[in-house]
């Protein structure tokens, strides 16, 4: 919810991840971008006024009404949803609400909400800016800040995890042991007594 730079970037993590992407923001102009990238852009109707006001850079505050059709909208599609990404900001606001208590207790158990607005009051009625919280149907809301910074932390342990698991394979109880029926070292093996056994060192 919300295609500025941060959901584009979002969409396309998501879509080389294999995940089906549903994308949304009050500027129609944005529909070209979603669909780029190979996202399904759920748009809110909209009359002419409010496309001539909403079509600019930068997201604006839009009218009651319209916020009446959006919560219609983003209800239906959030009770299918296994995640929604938030990023919507207006530049000098809080950032608008959308997604109310209502829609978060529709939601399936164990659906997961990132807020990415969070710093700026959040896009989810249950955000806490700077936590992660769990409601009562085991909807997680994240709230936290800087999420950029905790990824060097992320991608590091995940590594680490791989590394041990890769080598785990050949460090057992009784010693190094080389399978060379499993698939895995079958495959990284450069060489072994004395043979090239990785086909593209040949």
């Amino acid at each position: 919810m919300g295609v500025g730079v941060a959901g584009l970037q979002a969409i396309a993590t998501a879509k080389r991840l294999g995940a089906v992407v549903e994308a949304t923001d009050v500027r129609p102009s944005t529909k070209e971008q979603v669909e780029s990238l190979g996202g399904k852009f759920i748009e809110v109707p909209m009359t002419d006024e409010e496309k001539a006001a909403s079509d600019g850079v930068y997201a604006k505050e839009m009218s009651d009404d319209y916020k009446r059709r959006q919560a219609e909208l983003v209800s239906k599609h959030a009770r299918a949803a296994d995640i929604i990404i938030t990023t919507a900001l207006i530049p000098g606001k809080k950032a608008p609400t959308l997604i109310s208590a209502d829609i978060v207790a529709a939601m399936k158990p164990g659906s997961v909400i990132i807020d990415i607005a969070a710093e700026a009051g959040g896009n989810c009625a249950l955000t806490q800016p700077g936590e992660v919280v769990v409601t009562d149907n085991h909807v997680t809301v994240v709230g936290q800040f800087n999420l950029p910074g905790q990824l060097a932390a992320d991608a590091s342990s995940l590594y680490a995890k791989n590394l041990l698991t890769f080598l785990s394979l050949m460090l057992t109880k009784e010693g190094f042991t080389l399978n060379l029926e499993d698939d895995l070292l079958a495959a990284t093996l450069v060489t072994h007594d004395g043979q090239v056994r990785f086909p593209a060192a040949n």
